[in-house]
């Protein structure tokens, strides 16, 4: 199909509980790649999956011209999986292996089409994305989180379908897997829709469709553009909110002068009347206009106060839609001049290349991890953390510690935000750990409702919520990939909240444009010689 297209028609969800996540939308995807953004819990996932057809929309439609493929954020192969299924093609390859056994059944040449090469296609596709150790039958669970979705990331470009739409594709991928993404994304010559907070990704796209509480606008360019835009605009909305309010205040002062001038002619005429010595009926007369006059110009006031106070609100909520996200740093105390110290420390789980390391890590010290898939950052983490024991060698951790690692194993799916909060914290009142949670977006409501059922954004704010206000404060913080799932707000936030940051930081992340703004000391490379520190 040439021009492959989506459209939605006046598009509303309705959640389960009842609450209407997004209302109204009417919107058309063409073939121009487009970046599908807004802040955690907007809707993103959903809307994604109504438009690849996954899910039906309370009211409206949406209209498809062609197949789409659709691939989730969180890439989850069942035990038995293997690349080929992990791919999408094992039905195709199982058809064409008991076709070349000599089967006529039409099923099997139904299921695999035209698609007579199909086998080397996912070899080339493996080689080409630097997965040439891997074959069709590598079972899934020997994948890492990266590999895993690299694989199904190959599944899509062999999809061949009119419509890609990729809910969060460049989580979990190292460097040069996010840059092969970018790459082969600019090569997909049909329709493409990429959700993602990813600002190296959303660069990459011809334009930005925003998602929010406002509906589903399009920005016609790429991510800085939108940024830009998005600044433009709330200067504008704090503009109009200011001059709704300087409006309101000069016009409730003229209606309250003009109520003063109704009283003096008011008591003037009640005078006027007494001293006149006029009858009674037409005194009764006089007072029942004037107070037919007071009680009209009381109704028109309270409609124009009224009015006036919505003009406010309005301009508010304008201003409300971007309200910062705020992680507020917390002090932390003075500790040893030496936190962590690893000595000839066996890690296990990873390549002989970079499984021995030696570090010591000093006070205020501030390390950006980098390497590729597989090569132990997360390992190395886990061991300063106390979850792994290290093969040989000895390690001493001696501060406050706390880790968060990508897969988030510390939040109990089955409790409360706040709940978790109060474990982290059992001495800040619970309102002070209500005011934290809702600097980060998370009202009342979600925090508290199970924290299995909010979004994979909402989730990592909850636990960071955990790691950052945890009591004592950390002297040692390590984190794993902590910006993804994380909405741009949220994370320019984070970047900001950690530059202030205090204690030793050991931080994993494949975003170059987050370690850049994090203000680090020092960069530990894992190379094909070993592990390296060295200057930031």
């Amino acid at each position: 199909m040439t021009n492959p297209y989506i459209a939605l028609e006046g598009v509303s969800f309705v959640l389960p509980d009842g609450r209407t996540l997004f209302s109204d939308l009417d919107e058309q995807f063409d073939q121009q790649p487009t970046g599908l953004v807004g802040r955690n819990g907007a809707g993103k996932t959903v809307l994604a999956r109504i438009l690849a057809g996954q899910l039906q929309p309370a009211t409206g439609r949406c209209v498809r011209s062609g197949s789409v493929c659709y691939l989730a954020q969180q890439v989850t192969p069942a035990a038995e999986a293997c690349v080929a299924s992990l791919a999408g093609v094992q039905d195709a390859l199982d058809a064409l292996a008991r076709i070349e056994a000599g089967s006529i059944a039409t099923e099997d040449f139904n299921v695999l089409g035209d698609r007579w090469d199909i086998g080397q296609r996912l070899r080339q596709e493996l080689e080409r994305n630097g997965l040439g150790h891997l074959d069709a039958a590598t079972p899934a669970r020997a994948l890492s989180g990266g590999e895993a979705m690299r694989v199904a990331l190959i599944g899509a470009w062999l999809s061949e379908a009119d419509f890609l739409i990729l809910d969060e594709p460049s989580n979990h991928l190292d460097r040069a897997g996010r840059q092969a993404l970018i790459e082969q994304l600019r090569r997909w010559p049909r329709g493409l829709i990429v959700v993602s907070h990813d600002r190296q990704l959303l660069a990459s796209m011809a334009r930005i469709a925003e998602l929010s509480a406002l509906g589903l606008r399009s920005y016609g360019g790429d991510y800085s553009f939108y940024a830009s835009s998005k600044a433009h605009d709330r200067r504008n909305a704090l503009d109009q909110l200011e001059q709704s309010k300087r409006e309101r205040k000069r016009k409730e002062q003229a209606m309250r002068e003009q109520t003063d001038r109704q009283a003096r002619r008011k008591a003037r005429g009640d005078r006027h009347g007494q001293d006149g010595n006029q009858a009674k009926i037409l005194l009764d007369r006089q007072k029942a206009r004037s107070e037919t006059s007071a009680g009209k110009l009381r109704q028109q006031q309270v409609a124009a106060r009224e009015q006036l106070d919505e003009r406010v609100r309005a301009a508010a909520r304008q201003v409300e839609i971007d309200a910062p996200i705020v992680f507020a740093a917390t002090p932390v105390g003075a500790g040893t001049q030496r936190l962590a110290e690893l000595d000839a420390v066996a890690l296990p789980f990873v390549p002989a290349a970079t499984r021995d390391i030696s570090l010591t890590l000093t006070r205020q010290q501030r390390v950006g991890v980098i390497g590729p898939n597989g090569c132990g950052k997360s390992t190395l983490l886990k061991v300063l953390a106390g979850q792994l024991q290290p093969l040989a060698g000895t390690f001493k951790v001696a501060a406050a510690c706390v880790y968060l690692d990508q897969r988030l194993a510390d939040l109990d799916p089955a409790l409360t935000v706040l709940e978790h909060m109060q474990i982290a914290n059992r001495i800040a009142p619970e309102a002070d750990l209500r005011t934290r949670l809702a600097q980060l977006g998370l009202d009342t409501r979600k925090i508290m409702a199970p924290s299995g059922a909010l979004s994979g954004g909402e989730r990592l704010k909850a636990a960071l919520a955990c790691v950052l206000y945890a009591d004592p404060a950390p002297q040692l913080l390590l984190l794993d990939e902590p910006g993804n799932h994380l909405d741009l707000p949220s994370l320019e936030s984070l970047e900001s909240m950690l530059r202030g940051y205090q204690g030793t930081l050991i931080v994993v992340s494949h975003d170059d444009g987050f370690m850049e703004n994090l203000g680090l000391t020092d960069r530990l490379l894992a190379t094909g010689q070993g592990w390296r520190l060295e200057p930031w």
